[in-house]
This record gives C-alpha cells, structure tokens and sequence, in this order.
C-alpha cells in the first residue's frame, strides 16, 4: 500500500490527529513519520488545523449531573444522593449503590462507540472541506514582453480565471500604473481589462467579454494612478498576441 498518496496520507493524519487510528495502524502510522517527512508535514498540519478548527468552537459547560454521575462513579458520592457508606463500618451498603459491572461495561463500550461515531463524521467532513480546490484548466496564455523581449508579465486564462504573473526584470514607476487592454478583432476601440499586478502577482475572475469576443491582442499601457480616465489608452507600451493552448 502507498501511505504517500496524498488522499490516503490525509485520511491517515487526520484519524492519527483525531485519535480514531488506534492499535498497530497507529503504530505502524507512527514509524512512517519517522520515516518520511511528508508524512510528519501532514500530521502537523492537521493538527494545527483541528486546533484551529477547535478554537472556533463556543465552550460547553456541562450539566451538575454529569459532575454528579463521575462523582458516583469515583465512590465519591452515593447515587442517592446521600453520603458514600463508610467502609471501616459494619453496615452493609444497599443494593442500590452497588455498581453493575456488566451493565457500566456495556455502558462504557456505548459511549466509546458514541465517540468514534462522532470522530468519524468529523474526519468526513473536515477530509471534505480540506480536500485541493481543483486548478483550473489553462486555455490561453498571453506574455507581455519589452522592447528588449525580456517577458514583464506572464498572463494565463481559464473560464473561470485570469492569472497574471509578474517576472524579475519588471521594474515599477513610482508615479505611474500599468493598464491592462484587450484589443477586439473586430477593429473596434480596445477594452480595458484593469490595471496591471506591480509586485507578484494576482488572480481575478475571467472578464465574460475576454471570452465572447474575437481577440486581436492585448496591451499595456502606461498611465496615470488609478489608470486612464478617458476610457481609452494614454500611452500603449506593449503588445502582446493570446495564444490558445
């Protein structure tokens, strides 16, 4: 079996942190992360996540008679609520204090199985929310390149996605931004598509006319902050072809 599976391996780390990996599993899960740092890396963050997760909780106070029963159970206090029988007396405790031990085993296997129940359910849904947003699939790809064809901004598009990158050799002007436009096949005036990522990078929704029209290009301008205030480009630095991939 190949416990490196990222599925798999979450599964494990999760029950290991959650506590229902119990007897030789545990065991044998506890010699793998000795072994193998991505497994002691995914045991590590779900427990910084279940903690996380168990910080948001509100806290529970529990009823007296929880208080009361485990008082009982200790010998600390009858069930009657009277005090426990002493035991250096002769007077023989009444049937009615006595523990069942059958019944307080059975009792006790009913609350485990409760447990693990409940730690299940929270394994599968916390496996759920914790499962990798799919990435989207890339289908144009556009590179702003310089004068020296040095590329400047790398920008990916998917249906739902548009991720533009910023490499190294870009260099930012302290008094001016950077306008991103999407020029129509058509001939039609260019379109802005916001302004250009400076540091980094970002990732913004797909503008719906990015799909839907025929693209000639797309270009960079050069503007004031907060980018052109006519509607059209001030000055276009750059042109870039989209590509289909």
């Amino acid at each position: 079996m190949n416990y490196l599976k990222e599925e798999r391996l979450n599964a494990l780390a999760a029950e290991y942190v959650v506590g229902t990996l119990r007897g030789k599993a545990r065991t044998r899960y506890q010699k793998l992360m000795m072994q193998y740092q991505a497994v002691s890396d995914a045991t590590s963050q779900w427990e910084q996540y279940l903690t996380g997760f168990a910080e948001t909780l509100p806290p529970v106070t529990p009823p007296d008679s929880v208080w009361e029963s485990i008082q009982v159970k200790l010998g600390h206090k009858a069930a009657n609520d009277t005090e426990f029988v002493d035991q250096t007396t002769n007077t023989k405790p009444s049937r009615d204090n006595v523990v069942d031990l059958e019944k307080e085993k059975q009792k006790r296997w009913k609350n485990l199985s409760f447990i693990s129940t409940a730690a299940a359910m929270v394994l599968a849904v916390l496996l759920f929310v914790m499962q990798p947003v799919p990435t989207p699939e890339v289908s144009h790809i556009a590179v702003v390149n310089n004068a020296d064809n040095t590329p400047l901004w790398v920008i990916e598009v998917s249906d739902t996605t548009m991720n533009v990158k910023v490499t190294d050799a870009f260099v930012a002007l302290a008094d001016k931004d950077y306008e991103l436009w999407m020029v129509p096949a058509n001939g039609e005036a260019p379109i802005s598509l916001g302004l250009m990522p400076e540091v980094n990078g970002d990732t913004r929704a797909t503008p719906d006319i990015l799909l839907d029209q025929s693209i000639a290009a797309l270009a960079v301008s050069l503007e004031a902050p907060g980018g052109s205030v006519t509607g059209a480009p001030t000055e276009v630095l750059y042109i870039a072809p989209i590509v289909s991939v």
